[in-house]
């Protein structure tokens, strides 16, 4: 068995599209429009693993917008999606610019928590052993759920 992708319904494609690719950093690999069930697939990979995605050996998330669907409650019992990170600083830094609200800041230099247009949770991972607390970051409270 292997991880193939996780798959998240979208209200606004163009939202989503701006979030995940556009201040999150991931890469669309593939669309497919169905026209017959009224649907868009768009598969995204990590930057790092794009090789590994085109041969279909990297897990991707699947972004379903359905298109007479526009609201979809209850992201937040989907979970979430976890990503590794080089500089979870400068990334949260970067979405925070962007407008991205960091509703789990990186206060231990480890982890951070953002949400999607639609509601999915997001976690964020750094890579190796945690960055050392810096501001503002270490004094910066929780905002919202995650």
């Amino acid at each position: 068995m292997r991880y193939l992708h996780t798959m998240i319904r979208v209200g606004d494609l163009d939202a989503a599209i701006d979030f995940f690719c556009n201040k999150l950093g991931l890469v669309e690999m593939n669309r497919v429009d169905n026209e017959g069930g009224r649907f868009t697939l768009v598969f995204l990979a990590a930057p790092e693993d794009v090789d590994l995605a085109r041969e279909r050996k990297a897990p991707m998330v699947e972004l379903t917008f359905n298109w007479d669907e526009k609201e979809y409650g209850g992201g937040r019992n989907f979970g979430h999606l976890a990503y590794r990170v080089k500089d979870i600083y400068a990334l949260c830094q970067k979405l925070m610019d962007a407008g991205v609200t960091i509703n789990r800041p990186p206060r231990d230099g480890h982890m951070a928590f953002v949400r999607s247009p639609d509601g999915i949770s997001i976690e964020l991972l750094q890579e190796g052993a945690s960055l050392p607390p810096q501001e503002p970051w270490a004094s910066m409270k929780n905002t919202g759920a995650w």
